[in-house]
């Protein structure tokens, strides 16, 4: 058996860690599951616990752009995801990368403000 050494990578998260990762309920991520088949979290067997993936939590990320940020309603979404998948994870990446930017931005600033 293979042992993970770095204890900060996962292999499954649990729907509280995601929901808490994205900033929505767990109940909102139960029911995108119903609404995209484009996301299947693993069971754990005999208790069935959610488990997601990296691929599971990018996913999710790039439903949460369509439907949170940009406003689409849940069809118009999983239109989009079937449609232009490329074009909504590219959009889901510029996303992820304008809210880095703004984090670093923050951090600055706080420095900044502690400094003067």
């Amino acid at each position: 058996m293979v042992l993970n050494k770095d204890k900060n990578l996962k292999i499954y998260y649990s729907i509280k860690e995601v929901a808490q990762m994205l900033g929505v309920a767990e109940s909102t991520l139960r029911f995108w599951e119903s609404e995209f088949p484009q996301i299947k979290p693993k069971t754990a067997r005999g208790t069935g616990i959610r488990q997601y993936t990296e691929k599971d939590i990018e996913q999710l990320k790039v439903i949460y752009n369509l439907v949170k940020v940009r406003g689409f309603k849940i069809a118009a979404a999983r239109k989009m995801l079937n449609v232009n998948k490329e074009g909504a994870d590219r959009s889901a990446d510029i996303l992820n990368t304008l809210i880095s930017v703004r984090d670093q931005l923050k951090d600055l600033k706080k420095h900044i403000d502690t400094l003067t």
